[in-house]
């Protein structure tokens, strides 16, 4: 393998058991679930048991030559955090984790400030959820402030999802100029195909700020592979804020229920359109300097049975 990749958008669960507007999302059977009113193919149907584990996880990174990954979390998907933090002292060569904390109500710097006490260095918050019916949550407002004030003195890492377009770079805006020295990646490449998507990848200008491609394959779906459409994204946005800026992400498992996991960052290696240095950026180094992976195992090439 000619690149180090790194994961920098991944999720694991033991069992999906959550409500988000109301509306429940729970694990079934054959990789399925309940989401919000309907059944999805939420993992690969192999997964009979809904177990979106590390070991399985592992299986397809060391399948295709994946040396780390960032494990995100979801509302969707419940809170995971007691799971997570057994798998990064299971794997720590191999995993960065993210706690999650109920945002959608008051106490969660109390909640953050707890996680950080029993090792977590990065916070994620889906702030595309916190839209809510009785009422937004700004990510200006006192706590969450107090929170990014707490994180930056600690140096733990925000990964956050934005809703789409410009709704919250105003807010994000103001964070940055607020907490210069706090990281943050932002994810799902700035919700790219959506109307207003470049506002939020101008936010990247900043030193501190990165955005990560996990969900990009499933937001060019209907383009489909090779994604050149996403290619063309990921170079505009370089062409703003430099290639050193953009991280690789899958958001596995969701996505590859459509592709298989190497399908979505070979694209990126086939392409004529990105330098071999743009790749190697791209693919795996960002992540590595941003969020402080160190050495990796050897992961050697498997030839398939059908080559």
């Amino acid at each position: 393998m000619d690149y180090t990749i790194i994961d920098a958008h991944a999720h694991l669960w033991l069992k999906q058991d959550a409500v988000v507007d109301g509306m429940a999302i729970r694990t079934l059977k054959d990789g399925q679930s309940e989401f919000m009113g309907e059944v999805r193919q939420m993992i690969p149907p192999f997964m009979i048991d809904g177990v979106n584990s590390a070991e399985v996880f592992l299986s397809n990174m060391n399948y295709a030559q994946v040396s780390g990954a960032v494990i995100t979390q979801e509302f969707i998907d419940g809170f995971q955090n007691d799971y997570l933090m057994e798998v990064a002292q299971r794997y720590p060569d191999r995993f960065k984790v993210c706690g999650m904390c109920e945002f959608r109500k008051p106490g969660y710097l109390n909640e953050a400030k707890e996680l950080a006490s029993k090792g977590f260095n990065a916070i994620k918050i889906p702030a595309q959820r916190l839209l809510l019916k009785e009422g937004r949550v700004m990510l200006t407002c006192d706590e969450m402030m107090q929170l990014f004030a707490f994180m930056e003195d600690n140096d733990m890492i925000l990964s956050i999802d934005l809703a789409d377009g410009d709704t919250q770079v105003g807010e994000m805006r103001e964070i940055i100029q607020e907490f210069p020295r706090l990281k943050i990646a932002i994810g799902h490449f700035a919700m790219v195909t959506r109307e207003g998507w470049l506002e939020q990848v101008k936010l990247a200008q900043a030193p501190n700020v990165r955005i990560e491609s996990g969900g990009i394959t499933w937001l060019f779906n209907n383009e489909f592979y090779p994604f050149m459409g996403a290619v063309k994204a990921i170079k505009e946005a370089a062409n703003l804020v430099g290639m050193e800026k953009l991280m690789w992400g899958s958001d596995y498992p969701r996505t590859i229920t459509a592709i298989t996991y190497k399908m979505s960052y070979d694209f990126v290696t086939k392409s004529d359109e990105l330098s071999g240095e743009e790749k190697r950026l791209f693919l795996g180094e960002n992540a590595r300097s941003f969020y402080g992976f160190g050495n990796f195992p050897e992961l050697k090439y498997i030839r398939n049975m059908s080559e």
